[in-house]
């Protein structure tokens, strides 16, 4: 027989076979036909005592479910079990709870799968104590058992709806990263073509400024070399000018005089008298 270890209190387990043919001896319930008449001619009174039993292992099934399984051929079935608990049955259960999370080896804080069963069980366990001497109370716990069940269900709904959001952001960012990754490298590849460019126009630059400064000495070097030599030849154009200014009126000889004031000389040109004629 399967060994199905829970902190829920169970009864043995029976064949499937047996528990249908327990099911149909079963006495009426309150309100339901009378039992078939015996010798007397009498029927028989529905037994109270035992409706009352059989209406809170039915509560107990319906929050409870049985368990079932297969082991060699055999179905088996193992109802809950509708004992009263007693003060010792629930400090049994607290010392099991304890004993069953160190073997297990639940995690004391955060989300633990294997505690939650456990506490699960526990709290189970405490409904079918209350049902069986409460019915109304235990359906009130189950009430509120369903309650946090589907919070929690909710939370975790959340949770991994939350992740997948994440994981997809995770994704959507990695693929952004490379695609800004590559146009870094782009972006890096054109500044360096670009800081290439830069200077090789420079160096044009640099070379054009020297060209013009070595034409523009060499300029200024023939410039004053013609005037140094426009400045020997201004004494020889003075003399020549009172030269000129000697010769006698009768003299069939001229002069012109071309004057350069930019560069205050004064030149004298002498022509010979054939130049002249009569009017």
């Amino acid at each position: 027989m399967a060994s199905l270890t829970s902190l829920i209190r169970y009864d043995n387990a029976i064949l499937v076979s047996e528990a249908k043919k327990k099911a149909k001896t079963l006495p009426p319930r309150k309100g339901a036909n009378p039992l078939p008449a015996v010798k007397g001619g009498k029927p028989l009174p529905p037994v109270e005592k035992s409706s009352s039993l059989t209406q809170t292992e039915d509560i107990l099934n319906s929050i409870l479910p049985p368990r079932e399984w297969d082991e060699e051929g055999n179905a088996w079935i193992q109802y809950v079990s509708s004992t009263p608990a007693t003060r010792l049955d629930v400090i049994n259960l607290q010392e099991q709870l304890d004993k069953r999370l160190v073997d297990r080896q639940a995690r004391e804080t955060g989300i633990c799968p294997i505690r939650e069963e456990l506490y699960a069980q526990c709290f189970d366990e405490l409904i079918r104590q209350v049902t069986i001497n409460c019915a109304e109370r235990g359906l009130l716990l189950l009430r509120v058992r369903d309650e946090i069940r589907m919070t929690i269900a909710a939370y975790r709904t959340l949770y991994e709806s939350s992740v997948a959001f994440g994981m997809r952001k995770a994704l959507l960012a990695e693929q952004g990263k490379s695609e800004m990754q590559q146009k870094i490298r782009t972006l890096e590849k054109e500044k360096e073509e670009l800081e290439k460019s830069v200077a090789e126009l420079r160096a044009k630059l640099e070379a054009t400024e020297k060209r013009e400064q070595e034409r523009r000495a060499a300029d200024e070097k023939k410039h004053a070399e013609e005037v140094q030599f426009l400045a020997r030849q201004t004494p020889s154009s003075n003399s020549s000018w009172r030269a000129s200014s000697l010769l006698p009126r009768s003299s069939k000889a001229g002069f012109c005089c071309v004057c350069c004031a930019k560069q205050q000389l004064c030149i004298v040109v002498i022509f010979p008298a054939c130049f002249y004629k009569k009017k």
